[in-house]
């Protein structure tokens, strides 16, 4: 097993943490406007009581964003997104103002959604990609490795030849600790992240309230744009462990509801993602 000074699979302490002069914050969290049953101000709350910073990443939405800064709670709020690529790949963008966010979503992401608002847009991940490149936000990849049957991750699609390697030139960091995968996946994650010099994030991927702050990614930081910052120099310190798998068990369980009206698109999402690889298995046995 691989072990990296900057990565530290335990369960995070943020007064400690703190303590050390760092500023502990969750990347990735769901809520109520995503396939999340959590509310925004519970969320926020559970955030100030914690003393960690959050990142809402709802799934193609924005919403969620906005409501928390209307809350007026005093938590470092990190304005994001997690959008559902055509082809494959979760991105999580993380802005430095929230009007950025707002009019990266209006002008690029609203109007490519499907009618499963939880699944895969229209847009592949070059071209989302390509679409970020006018405003200051950071571009991380969520579980590189993939979720089983929902996400082939960017690494399985460029292991499946859906996507060139040269995708990761144009990420600023990948998720190297995500709590709803493996330690084997979040190993590989973690590897892949040296081998591309990309920053490192981390984040719970929680849907429920009680999972916020499982997973912080810290920096010497006092405002969101420092900690932003951090990241594109490559220097977090991503700390937490991946849920147990009852806890994962019961996580899936709530979300399921949410995904459930939407299976039509959703399927339909999942053929175009599989197409090319079929397209190319099928050629392959017929030039054999």
């Amino acid at each position: 097993m691989h072990y990296y000074k900057d990565i530290v699979f335990e369960k995070p302490l943020p007064e400690a943490i703190r303590r050390l002069g760092l500023l502990p914050a969750d990347l990735h969290f769901h809520t109520r406007h995503s396939d999340s049953a959590t509310r925004v101000r519970d969320a926020l709350k559970l955030a100030a009581r914690r003393g960690i910073g959050l990142a809402i990443t709802d799934h193609n939405q924005t919403s969620g964003v906005a409501e928390a800064e209307r809350q007026k709670i005093r938590v470092p709020l990190i304005p994001g997104i997690e959008v559902s690529a055509n082809d494959g790949p979760h991105v999580l963008f993380y802005f430095y103002s929230a009007a950025d966010l707002q009019d990266f979503y209006r002008r690029h992401i609203e109007k490519n959604r499907r009618n499963g608002p939880f699944t895969a847009i229209h847009l592949d991940t070059a071209d989302i990609l390509d679409r970020r490149e006018d405003y200051s936000c950071i571009a991380a990849e969520a579980h590189p490795c993939g979720y089983a049957f929902l996400n082939r991750g960017v690494q399985r699609c460029i292991a499946g030849k859906c996507i060139d390697e040269e995708v990761f030139s144009r990420l600023d960091a990948l998720e190297v600790i995500c709590g709803g995968m493996a330690r084997s996946h979040n190993l590989k994650a973690a590897g892949l992240a040296v081998a591309h010099s990309l920053g490192r994030t981390g984040g719970t991927d929680g849907h429920l309230l009680h999972e916020l702050g499982g997973v912080v990614t810290c920096a010497e930081a006092d405002t969101v744009e420092e900690l932003l910052d951090a990241i594109r120099k490559r220097k977090t310190v991503v700390i937490g462990r991946e849920r147990p798998l009852v806890e994962k068990a019961v996580m899936g369980t709530a979300v399921l509801p949410h995904h459930l009206p939407y299976a039509v698109p959703i399927l339909q999402a999942r053929w175009e993602q599989d197409l090319p690889r079929i397209k190319r298995f099928v050629r392959a046995r017929l030039n054999g």
